[in-house]
Parts: structure tokens; C-alpha cells; sequence
């Protein structure tokens, strides 16, 4: 698609976000298997299906602009998801502690990438005068910060203290 006004670069904006959310929503589930703390297991699992969620909203929005969900790939978003799996469920890490502090590390990383992707097209929505559906964007970008700062107090209160000690 050619980009020539700030409606197409707010579709492909769209797309790159749905394809770094597919993409984030697989290694979330796989960091999930690989957590040793129950209670980091759950957060990510609930971080999952908050990620389908934005999916869900995000083809909506795509699709109410006459466009396919999948039109783009987010490379940004591969090379974060490799990392979560290079250092969060591949890596030779002997103590379930540190794996956990690594695994919210990657996970943070991901989380980021999502936070400033929902912040763009959502400033782009306000621009465009498209109200509901910048409504819509800052929930996603309320929800992603809000499984940010869940990770943060899981790291503050227990795994990183626990990693600290091993």
C-alpha cells in the first residue's frame, strides 16, 4: 500500500500493531510455560488474552477501513520476540528465579513495544477526528500499561527478591 496521507500511515500503523500483537500473544503463552512462579504464570496468561483483546479491537478498526488485518509484518516485534525466547525460554538458566526475573524482563520489553504503538495510533485517531475509535486505542494503551506495571510488582515483590538470592 502506498502511504500518501496520515489516514494510510494510521491503516498501516493499524496493521503493524495486529501483526506485533499476533506475534507477542505466542511467545506470551510460551514465556507463560516457562515461568516458575505461579503468580508470574497467571499474570502472563491474563497478559495473553489481554493481547487477543486488543487483537480483536484492533481488526475491527482495520476492517472498518476496508483493510485486512494482515497486511503487515512488524519486524520490530520479531526481533523482541526472539529475544523473549532466546532469554526467557531457551536460555540455559539453572535457577526458576532468574528465569522468572529474565522472563518479566522480556515480557516488559514486548509489553513497550505495545505501549508506544497504541500511543501512536491513537494520536493519530484523535488527529483524523475518528473519536470512537481513538477511544478504543487509549483503552488498549490503559490495559497494556496496566499488565506494565502488574509485571513491575510482580519483579518488585518477589521474583527479583527470590533471583536476588539465588
Amino acid at each position: 500500500m502506498t502511504i500518501s496521507t496520515l489516514k494510510d500511515l494510521y491503516i498501516d500503523q493499524l496493521q503493524d500493531l495486529y501483526s506485533a500483537n499476533r506475534q507477542a500473544v505466542k511467545a506470551t503463552r510460551e514465556l507463560a510455560e516457562s515461568a516458575s512462579s505461579d503468580q508470574l504464570r497467571s499474570a502472563l496468561e491474563a497478559g495473553a488474552e489481554g493481547i487477543e483483546q486488543g487483537m480483536d479491537h484492533l481488526k475491527r478498526l482495520i476492517e472498518n477501513h476496508n483493510a485486512n488485518p494482515r497486511g503487515e509484518h512488524c519486524r520490530g516485534m520479531e526481533g523482541l520476540v526472539a529475544e523473549a525466547r532466546a532469554h526467557g525460554v531457551e536460555a540455559d538458566i539453572s535457577d526458576g528465579d532468574v528465569r522468572d526475573a529474565s522472563i518479566i524482563a522480556q515480557y516488559q520489553r514486548m509489553t513497550h513495544y505495545g505501549i508506544s504503538g497504541y500511543g501512536t495510533v491513537r494520536a493519530f485517531a484523535a488527529r483524523l477526528g475518528l473519536e470512537d475509535e481513538a477511544s478504543v486505542l487509549e483503552q488498549c494503551l490503559e490495559d497494556t500499561r496496566g499488565g506494565d506495571k502488574k509485571m513491575t510488582a510482580i519483579a518488585s515483590g518477589e521474583v527479583n527478591r527470590a533471583a536476588a538470592e539465588a
